[in-house]
């Protein structure tokens, strides 16, 4: 029967470099070939009841989650990853307490505000939307939406901003963290969404959120960073980091960016014939998830391209291309189970 293996996705997209997470082995079986809501009721068993730690060790943990190096803050409210930061933190040396300014002391900063989820002990020290930040910053942003900032009121040293935003769906306030966060914490907020999947009773809902579903305005922005900025050695480290050393679960869309499309992105629809009868097609051109090419080939016969498809390809998400000759026709997503 065809199709059984291999799901082909209509599909547009930007290949992007991204450095994969090393998950442990069959960690995310029960989540293969899953897409959509059972995608996220699959990744939410896989990692609910994790082990909680006191807010107060969150200080110790972050000797291992946001350590740069030689015990230096990685704060990604005032870093400049392509210059000098404007001032630097030193992890048990310089913790809020009070402060009347930027460069003060450093706080933990709740990237999922904790007012969202009225405070509840569980949410309030998952690690994986806890970073540590400047105490000043922290306070700017406040409970405030991520989004894309139209006019800033105030920006900080590094360049992030608060002000009127301009994402398509809403024009309240919002802070907008520098491009070389945005995935980071795109892929918290997406985590969160998951992790309290169905168990988000007594929440508050936000400007961004209904409960634990992130709104759809908000969700079309954070796939977006969550492409434009792929995941970093700096997430990788951090989450094997609370999975090993705290609370033994991790963050899916760490370990596999692809998973947010494959929830949240409408177009991950399946396809009923893997090289349809108006797709006039003599190649095709297989690529992983960084723009590396895998497999080029021409082709016969639907049976051929899946034959071959599974001959060659492991387990996961890829991007083939339809060509005739040197033309392209159409690129979509491939998930091989």
């Amino acid at each position: 029967m065809k199709m059984k293996r291999l799901l082909l996705f209509a599909f547009a997209f930007t290949l992007a470099v991204t450095v994969m997470a090393q998950p442990p082995a069959n960690y995310y079986n029960s989540a293969n070939g899953l897409t959509g809501d059972q995608l996220k009721v699959a990744l939410h068993n896989i990692i609910k009841g994790h082990s909680s730690i006191s807010y107060s060790q969150i200080w110790n943990a972050f000797w291992s989650t946001d350590n740069k190096g030689n015990g230096v803050v990685w704060d990604m409210y005032s870093d400049r990853p392509n210059g000098n930061p404007p001032y630097t933190y030193y992890l048990g040396q310089d913790q809020c307490g009070s402060y009347n300014g930027e460069g003060d002391c450093y706080n933990r900063e709740h990237s999922w505000p904790s007012s969202w989820f009225s405070d509840q002990s569980t949410p309030r020290t998952d690690m994986h939307h806890i970073f540590a930040t400047d105490g000043y910053v922290n306070n700017k942003r406040g409970n405030y939406p991520f989004g894309e900032v139209q006019s800033a009121s105030w920006t900080s040293q590094n360049g992030s901003k608060l002000g009127s935003c301009k994402t398509p769906g809403y024009n309240g306030t919002v802070f907008e963290p520098i491009d070389e966060y945005k995935g980071d914490f795109a892929r918290a907020i997406m985590y969160m969404s998951v992790r309290y999947y169905s168990e988000d009773s007594g929440w508050s809902n936000s400007d961004m959120t209904t409960k634990s579903v992130i709104k759809p305005w908000a969700i079309t922005m954070l796939l977006r960073w969550n492409a434009a900025d792929p995941v970093s050695q700096k997430e990788i480290d951090r989450n094997n980091a609370i999975y090993n050393d705290y609370q033994h679960n991790r963050n899916p869309f760490v370990d596999h960016p692809e998973y947010a499309d494959m929830i949240w992105d409408p177009s991950w629809g399946v396809v009923d014939h893997f090289l349809p009868n108006d797709l006039k097609a003599n190649r095709v051109v297989v690529y992983d998830l960084i723009g590396r090419i895998l497999l080029q080939t021409g082709i016969d016969s639907e049976d051929e391209i899946e034959s071959l498809l599974k001959e060659k390809l492991h387990q996961g998400c890829y991007l083939i291309q339809y060509q005739d000759g040197n033309r392209l026709i159409k690129t979509r997503k491939l998930l091989v189970n």
